[in-house]
């Protein structure tokens, strides 16, 4: 049997006295998008960190590929990230920023013009990126995490400061990843916004993981995300 292109199993974290995330499991596979979805404050930003070995965890395992992040042989070949919206000097423009980094990861300069092809950014690369609205910025994010051809992508509230048309273009982007046979972790927390754009579903609420499984299912018990997350909720808190 082959595992699961990401699998979370009992992952625990705790700051001082806060249970920032409890005994979590989920599994995201190939060929799907997987929404991780919970208001601000649940434990998604948390989680991806210790997914990605940015935060040591208390407790239970997060597997990329069968390893732990750090234990990959190419990291940037194999996972793709945007934890937080793109940094760097203002005054760089969006192509040198990219050959920088890619530069970094010991990835051919070439790359630079098909990760800007593939978010649809070539018209703002000799831009600089002090003059970048929220939303270049967001692709330009994405740009730098595609700069490896990873398999994953493992997306931070990605759809923060795009406008409508960006928002559409975003949801046909990882159709079109996942199609290839590219796995999608992609968190939120405006739930209703994601429904058109996954297959999988994992809502998260105070640290635990309240439901895991496929969109459709869970849409069965609630005529919206919104309506399924808040009953099962509620649910979670009569036990």
């Amino acid at each position: 049997m082959t595992h699961a292109a990401i699998e979370v199993t009992g992952l625990s974290k705790r700051f001082g006295t806060v249970d920032a995330v409890t005994e979590a499991s989920f599994a995201v596979h190939a060929g799907r998008v997987t929404g991780f979805l919970g208001p601000n404050g649940a434990g998604k930003s948390t989680t991806l960190r210790m997914l990605l070995g940015l935060i040591r965890p208390d407790g239970g395992t997060a597997l990329i590929d069968g390893q732990r992040y750090r234990d990959l042989a190419a990291p940037v070949r194999t996972v793709g990230a945007v934890l937080d919206i793109a940094s760097a000097h203002p005054r760089m423009t969006a192509s040198a920023h990219l050959r920088t980094m890619a530069a970094l990861a010991g990835l051919p300069g070439e790359r630079v013009d098909a990760a800007l092809a593939a978010v649809g950014a070539e018209g703002f690369a000799g831009r600089r990126i002090g003059t970048f609205s929220t939303g270049m910025r967001q692709r330009l994010s994405l740009a730098t995490a595609l700069l490896g051809e990873p398999r994953i992508l493992v997306l931070d509230e990605p759809s923060n400061g795009l406008d409508p048309a960006g928002v559409v273009w975003l949801r046909g982007f990882l159709r079109q990843f996942a199609a290839a046979g590219g796995a999608v972790l992609i968190s939120s927390h405006l739930l209703n916004d994601l429904e058109h754009s996954i297959d999988d579903v994992v809502l998260i609420d105070r640290g635990r993981v309240t439901w895991s499984g496929a969109l459709a299912d869970v849409l069965t018990t609630r005529p919206s995300l919104e309506e399924a997350f808040l009953h099962l909720t509620q649910e979670g808190a009569q036990r």
